[in-house]
C-alpha cells in the first residue's frame, strides 16, 4: 500500500490526538500551492534575507533574544541547545524516561550524560514532573554544564519553572526546557506558565497543540549562547521554503486576537464538559490535556471502550488513565460529542 493510499484510507473516529490541527484548521490557506512555493535559495527570492527576517519578527513577540523556525521537530531544538551549551565531557542532566532525543542529542555532545528520576505517580500511571528541590539537590551533587527539563509532561503538568531557572543561574547550570507541549501557553493566562521567559533554551512543537503541521517547532533563546551555529551543524543547507512559511503564518496566527479568543473558548468549553462529566475524574494543570480515569475500569479497557463504542481515539493510555489531547483544531462539535461519556 502507498502512502497516498494510507492518507486517503485514514479512518473516520474523532481524533482526541496529534497533530492538534485535526485536518480542521488551515491557518496557511495556501498550502495547496505547496509545490508552487517549493523554492530554492536562490538570490531572486532572497529567502534567507525573508527567514531572517521572519525569526526576528518572531523574536519580537516571545520577548527572547532569538527565536529559530524548526522543520525537523523539537528534536533538533534539543540537540542545538546542548550541543551550544556543552562540549566534550561536560555533564548534562536528563530524566531517565525523557524523549531519546535527549540521550541522543548529549551523545553528539561527547557529554558525560547523568539521569536522574522522577516520582511516578501510582493512581494515574504518570509520571510527575521534576521539583525545584529535586533540581538543587542535583545541581549541588553533579555541577553539570546543563539541565534538561520536560514542563510541561506529556499529560500536561508543569514543573515550576520559574523557581527552577533561579536555582539554575545561582549554580551556573544552563536551563534547558522541553517545552514541546506547550506551545499555547505564551498567548493564554488560562494556561501554565511557559519557560520562555525564564529557561536559557525553550523548544516547543507548534505541531502538538498549537496548530501547525508536523513537524514544525520553534527554538527560544535567552542566553548569551546563540544556537545558530549548532542549528548550522545538524539543519539541511536546503530547507522547505514553503514550511518555513507556515510557521512563520501559525505564530502570527498565534499572536492574532482571534486565535487567544479561540484558545480561551477552546478552555471554557473544556471545563465546562469536565464539571458535567461527573462520572470520570480529571487530573493535570493543562486543561488542553484532557487526562481521565473511571472507577473500576483500566485506563486500557477505558481507551478501547472510547474507540469502540463512542468512536473516539484518544492520544495514549496506560493501566490507570487514558489522555485525551485538544489544541488549536479542536471544535466545539467534537468537545460535544465527548457528552456522551455520561453514560460511560
Amino acid at each position: 500500500m502507498s502512502i497516498v493510499t494510507t492518507l486517503k484510507n485514514k479512518n473516520k473516529k474523532t481524533l482526541f490526538t496529534t497533530p492538534s490541527h485535526n485536518g480542521n484548521t488551515c491557518i496557511m490557506h495556501k498550502f495547496y500551492q505547496w509545490y508552487k512555493n517549493d523554492i530554492s535559495e536562490v538570490d531572486a527570492f532572497e529567502p534567507v534575507e525573508a527567514l531572517n527576517s521572519a525569526e526576528k519578527y518572531a523574536a519580537s513577540i516571545y520577548n527572547t533574544k532569538s527565536t529559530h523556525f524548526l522543520t525537523n521537530g523539537s528534536t533538533s531544538g534539543v540537540i542545538a541547545s546542548v550541543l551550544t551549551c556543552c562540549t566534550q565531557n561536560d555533564k548534562l542532566l536528563i530524566w531517565n524516561k525523557s524523549h531519546k532525543c535527549h540521550k541522543n542529542a548529549g551523545i553528539l555532545a561527547g557529554a558525560n550524560i547523568i539521569e536522574y528520576e522522577q516520582e511516578y505517580n501510582n493512581d494515574w500511571g504518570i509520571y510527575e514532573p521534576i521539583t525545584a528541590e529535586q533540581v538543587e539537590k542535583l545541581l549541588k551533587l553533579h555541577k553539570p554544564k546543563a539541565i534538561i527539563i520536560t514542563s510541561p509532561t506529556y499529560e500536561g503538568i508543569a514543573a515550576d519553572i520559574k523557581t527552577i531557572s533561579q536555582i539554575c543561574k545561582e549554580n551556573n547550570t544552563k536551563l534547558i526546557a522541553d517545552e514541546a507541549h506547550g506551545a499555547l501557553y505564551p498567548f493564554s493566562n488560562k494556561l501554565p506558565q511557559s519557560a520562555i521567559e525564564y529557561a536559557d533554551y525553550t523548544v516547543q512543537s507548534l505541531h502538538k497543540t498549537a496548530g501547525g503541521i508536523n513537524p514544525t517547532a520553534l527554538l527560544h533563546c535567552n542566553s548569551d549562547l546563540s544556537p545558530s551555529k549548532a542549528l548550522e551543524l545538524i539543519n539541511t543547507t536546503s530547507p522547505s521554503y514553503p514550511m518555513l512559511a507556515t510557521i512563520e503564518a501559525n505564530i502570527k496566527y498565534l499572536n492574532s486576537q482571534k486565535a487567544k479568543d479561540t484558545i480561551d473558548r477552546l478552555i471554557n468549553k473544556i471545563i465546562s464538559i469536565k464539571e458535567q462529566l461527573n462520572n470520570l475524574e480529571f487530573y493535570g494543570d493543562d486543561p488542553t490535556k484532557i487526562l481521565i480515569k473511571k472507577s473500576g475500569i483500566s485506563g486500557s479497557e477505558l481507551s478501547e471502550k472510547l474507540y469502540s463504542k463512542y468512536n473516539i481515539e484518544d492520544e495514549r493510555s496506560n493501566e490507570k488513565s487514558v489522555l485525551l489531547l485538544t489544541g488549536i483544531g479542536t471544535t466545539e462539535k467534537m468537545l460535544n460529542r465527548l457528552l456522551k461519556l455520561k453514560n460511560l
